[in-house]
């Protein structure tokens, strides 16, 4: 068993390259390569701040645990997302997630690595994109 303390791994700034608007990484677990390829972070949106497009070779689950954010999949419509809510992309599928315009938005997102990549850092959502 192996218990991580709250706290034991500090906050990073989200990168300029990845996020637009200020963006809070906080790391929860990393893989091990021996027994897993999944990692997981608490990421916090300020309202208006988003992810880039990108893509996950594993895909990606997302856990909203507070505010509302919006996310949206290549060619689909952007949608609200609230506390509660569970969040899938498929292996690949090009998407964005982040806060909404007026409202904070924190999830914890896990993905795994294949051939030691887990994400595909792509254009930046532009501001007419990012609507409702």
């Amino acid at each position: 068993m192996e218990i991580i303390r709250n706290g034991a791994q500090a906050t990073v700034k989200g990168p300029d390259d990845w996020f637009t608007g200020a963006v809070q990484i906080d790391p929860l677990f990393t893989q091990q390569p021996e027994i897993t390829k999944a990692a997981g972070a608490k990421v916090t949106f300020t309202p208006g701040a988003r992810t880039a497009w990108h893509t996950h070779p594993a895909g990606q689950t997302l856990i909203v645990t507070e505010g509302v954010g919006w996310v949206q999949r290549e060619g689909g419509l952007v949608e609200e997302i609230k506390p509660g809510d569970v969040v899938w992309f498929a292996p690949n599928e090009k998407h964005w997630h982040g806060a909404s315009q007026h409202k904070s938005m924190t999830h914890i997102a896990i993905q795994e690595e294949v051939n030691g990549e887990a994400v595909t850092w792509m254009e930046k959502v532009s501001d007419s994109d990012y609507k409702i």
